[in-house]
């Protein structure tokens, strides 16, 4: 079987690189031609400007907010705004009583709502429960086959709650398409329609609940861990650990001894009897609907059952910071003009244009021919980095703000070192001698452990100042590890393959004048050697005596600088010296 050469090896990655781009482009575009994404990046409050939102916190019962309160109150907006990666919003208190939320752009109608609405937590007990989906038309049950309540309800759990009303609001609910409108806060003290939401695990899943018997605000705290078996081992199933405050802990006493009788009554079988599970409702939809499987009376009860610590984790996090009765209301909403404007935009990008132009002339100064590889480089790089921005932008929310501009321009400088370590350890190996694509494979294997090094500290700056920074920090740090990222891909994916191919032609193969490999000019230690790396005069005179031309001998004696020359000349003294005693022995 014949084996691959390197050329076509190379051939089949920059066909791959090549794939990449075309898919990133294509999905770019489709969302562009569906009108949900768009070729330009989206910007951050501070270039594009947005909207400014001042909210007056209410608290249940109209006591006042304390300090602890308001904290947790701008904890939960910020991870329902900015919970689905870098948006750029801005959420502050002012003078200790209100917050204010700056969004880029203009927030949506459920942007509003998202941030207006109070974490409303209740535990509901379940009268009845069923798929999901709505009953077909044909199959509603005739109205005069609709529940009649015979008699005033005895307790939450009582089916006389369930009105024809109620009853037809449940077989009409389809939990697969929940209605985007904005309801009315449902009446603690009458029964309710929801659904638990679908999840990896179940299908989505609507009840009819009694009335609210114990609020979340008398949830103390909350916590997940792994189970313990009944000789006190540690399993491998996922439990989460609620604490009630006592006059939570009197509550709910109550209500697991009503509900546990329905489990018993049920020959103690899970499934058999919904009246045995209690909802745990938040922002009026089921987050958790577990069973009683005992009466629990130190207002300690623990939820378990299929968990991961994911999911663990996700329950304990809402019962924590989703018992917090605090609703806002907006006092002012204003459009804010971007912060730092247009013009600050356009010095970066001069800035980064500058940075650019300077990268492309030192390359084609340095490395004549070859620094047209580092400039199709950095556009492949600059490809990369622009649609990963917009698909983010379009996907995840991303916006780019002037740090994140900023983490594009530190990039360039980044990028274009690892193409002159890769370069130079290339003319390091024709410098010993060898031929050119003997000199590319095995300086390719010296500079890639440089360059992964390098970008892998990158990586790390970018990630540990991602995450102990806020605000425009983030930004900063986010578009400097996606730029390593693109960085990496570009060395390995367009920057090797293509001088592969290159080193089998004839121009660069026979060391052209022009090529940047002449071997009459590859005995001079150039001033930057990358990698933060300055010429020394120890690195010359090792490198030019061993050159095998005269002329390259002679090229670089003229370039070597009064210092080099003079410590050459010691060294070659020193060098003579120690073989005259040899030849008189002779």
């Amino acid at each position: 079987m014949a084996r691959t050469g390197p050329k076509n090896t190379a051939l089949r990655v920059l066909v791959w690189l090549g794939v990449i781009l075309a898919v990133l482009t294509a999905v770019l575009a489709g969302g562009t031609m569906a009108g949900q994404a768009s070729w330009a990046p989206k910007l951050a409050l501070d270039l594009e400007g947005g909207t400014q939102m001042i909210l007056a916190p209410k608290v249940e019962g109209g006591s006042d907010i304390n300090e602890e309160q308001l904290n947790q109150a701008v904890s939960i907006i910020r991870q329902r705004v900015d919970g689905s990666g870098v948006a750029e919003a801005e959420i502050s208190t002012q003078s200790g009583r209100n917050v204010v939320v700056s969004l880029p752009g203009t927030p949506s109608r459920e942007t509003r709502s998202l941030i207006q609405a109070s974490a409303d937590m209740n535990f509901r007990p379940v009268i009845q429960a069923g798929p999901g989906a709505a009953v077909p038309a044909e199959s509603l049950t005739p109205e005069d086959k609709l529940p009649k309540p015979a008699a005033e309800p005895a307790n939450s759990s009582d089916e006389n709650w369930i009105t024809a009303d109620v009853y037809k609001k449940f077989e009409t609910l389809n939990c697969d398409t929940p209605s985007q409108d904005k309801q009315e806060r449902s009446d603690p003290a009458k029964p309710m329609v929801t659904c638990e939401p679908a999840s990896d695990n179940s299908p989505a899943i609507k009840y009819i609940l009694g009335p609210v018997e114990v609020k979340g605000s008398n949830i103390k705290g909350s916590t997940f861990q792994l189970q313990r078996g009944a000789q006190g081992a540690v399993t491998n199933e996922w439990a989460v650990n609620i604490q009630f405050d006592d006059t939570g802990t009197a509550k709910f006493k109550e209500v697991t001894e009503r509900l546990y009788q329905f489990y018993v009554a049920a020959g103690g079988q899970s499934g058999s009897d919904p009246k045995a599970q209690f909802a745990i409702v938040l922002d009026d939809q089921v987050i958790s609907a577990p069973r009683s499987l005992a009466v629990i009376t130190d207002g300690r009860p623990q939820i378990t059952g299929g968990f991961t610590e994911q999911s663990a984790k996700a329950l304990s996090d809402q019962l924590r910071f989703g018992a917090l009765p605090i609703s806002f209301e907006i006092q002012s909403e204003q459009q804010i003009s971007a912060t730092l404007g247009g013009e600050q935009l356009r010095m970066g990008m001069l800035a980064g244009l500058i940075g650019l132009l300077l990268v492309v002339v030192y390359s084609l100064f340095q490395y004549r021919a070859l620094g047209f590889v580092t400039v199709a480089s950095l556009l492949v790089a600059g490809a990369l980095t622009y649609l990963a921005i917009a698909i983010l932008g379009w996907t995840e929310n991303y916006r780019l703000s002037l740090a994140g501009v900023a983490g594009i321009i530190v990039a360039i400088g980044q990028t274009a070192d690892s193409f002159i370590v890769y370069f130079e350890r290339i003319r390091d190996e024709l410098r010993e001698g060898r031929g050119l694509v003997s000199a590319v494979e095995n300086g390719w294997k010296r500079a890639k452990r440089t360059v992964l090094a390098s970008k892998a500290v990158n990586l790390l700056a970018a990630l540990v100042l991602y995450f102990v920074a806020v605000g425009n920090v983030r930004g900063f740090a986010f578009t400097l590890g996606l730029t390593a990222i693109a960085d990496l891909i570009v060395v390995f994916m367009f920057t090797h393959p293509t001088l592969q191919m290159l080193a089998r032609t004839k121009f660069f193969g026979e060391g052209h004048p022009l090529s940047g490999l002449d071997p009459k000019r590859l005995g001079v230690v150039p001033l930057y050697r990358g990698a933060g790396r300055l010429r020394v005069p120890e690195d010359r005179p090792a490198v030019a005596v061993r050159a095998k031309n005269t002329g390259a001998t002679a090229e670089a004696e003229r370039r070597l600088t009064i210092a080099e020359r003079r410590l050459a000349e010691r060294q070659e003294q020193l060098a003579g010296s120690a073989k005259s005693p040899s030849k008189e022995g002779k």
